[in-house]
């Protein structure tokens, strides 16, 4: 299926980096206004069927359900894929039939790393959550 290449000032200016949640985090690279879109994620449309075959049984998931279709950034080495969760995050998600937009929930300094609350995950509640925020639910 397609493949869905995102591009944009603010967009372009996030680095990849470690991160204190887990694994890879993804961070600001410049001033992200509250409320401004900071990008889309990016990468192969695959079914729905598909997507949850992939999912299964694994730990790190990139991919994101849309309306009758999702995104899978698992062969993406940029971008969103590496957005942690958090139960405070400073950013969310407004989904679309075709996308899945971030939006910065306050401003942003330059170094912080964007997190969002993943909500509903293949994860089912199973998984130990390792924001460290002070209203952790404690999984996600």
């Amino acid at each position: 299926m397609a493949r869905i290449i995102y591009s944009s000032p603010i967009y372009d200016k996030l680095r990849v980096g470690p991160s204190t949640i887990t694994g890879r985090g993804l961070f600001a690279g410049c001033l992200i206004s509250a409320r401004a879109k900071i990008g889309e994620f990016e990468g192969e449309v695959i079914a729905i069927r598909e997507a949850r075959r992939k999912a299964r049984g694994r730990k790190v998931v990139a991919i994101i359900e849309l309306s009758g279709k999702a995104i899978d950034a698992s062969a993406t080495r940029r971008g969103f894929r590496y957005i942690n969760h958090s139960c405070a995050p400073n950013t969310f998600t407004r989904l679309t039939a075709d996308r899945a937009e971030f939006y910065a929930l306050r401003r942003i300094p330059p170094g912080e790393e964007l997190t969002v609350d993943y909500g509903l995950s293949h994860h089912d509640g199973q998984l130990a959550c390792q924001c460290g925020a002070a209203h952790c639910r404690g999984w996600i």
